[in-house]
């Protein structure tokens, strides 16, 4: 969570972060990875302090960011079984409204995780172009409305609004997210699959 004053470049960041996700995501996997560890670092940390506390809250959202990009970085092949896992998840509560009622069972999500996650390490290009694709357009979605003017988008880029976490239950009144999500996450596919997934650098 960041002070109102950063909501706006915390909704830049966003879409610059996810545009550099959607559409070269394999090729700068690292880089992805690295970002990404920032933004969940940053969240996680600045999250713990008070909401008075603007010191404090910058403070922690820097250090739980490079703590964050640092494990991610050094820790490639568990980043890549991360990505597959949240993959994983991902399907699971996606899918799940279709099979049955309520949140998944905690079981199926994580079978599903496991089995994301040994997926990635197989079939690591697919999975990473797939997942930094879909990662990728949410990010720039999140991030697009919170600078077009969405008040509470912006402080869902700068906090951990649930929203922004699922995007198959999207805010109240933006029933066109998930069809949106889902055509930019399969142009950013198509994109690194025929142009920028050739090498990962």
């Amino acid at each position: 969570m960041l002070p109102h004053a950063y909501e706006q470049p915390a909704a830049i960041l966003f879409v610059c972060g996810g545009a550099l996700s959607c559409f070269a995501g394999y090729r700068l996997f690292r880089v992805v990875l690295g970002l990404y560890g920032f933004i969940l670092g940053a969240m996680f940390a600045s999250s713990m302090m008070g909401t008075t506390n603007t010191v404090g809250m910058l403070a922690a959202a820097i250090i739980g960011g490079v703590a964050g990009a640092a494990i991610l970085v050094f820790a490639y092949f568990i980043g890549v079984a991360l990505v597959g896992a949240g993959f994983g998840a991902l399907v699971a509560h996606i899918g799940w409204p279709h099979a049955g009622t309520g949140d998944p069972p905690a079981m199926v999500v994580i079978a599903l995780a496991i089995a994301g996650a040994v997926a990635a390490m197989f079939l690591q290009r697919y999975v990473i172009i797939v997942s930094t694709a879909f990662a990728g357009a949410w990010t720039i979605i999140v991030g697009g409305l919170a600078i077009a003017g969405g008040r509470g988008a912006a402080h869902a880029a700068s906090s951990a609004d649930v929203w922004i976490l699922y995007p198959m239950a999207p805010a109240p009144g933006q029933r066109w997210v998930p069809l949106a999500w889902i055509a930019l996450g399969l142009i950013g596919t198509a994109v690194q699959l025929g142009i920028t997934g050739t090498k990962r650098g």
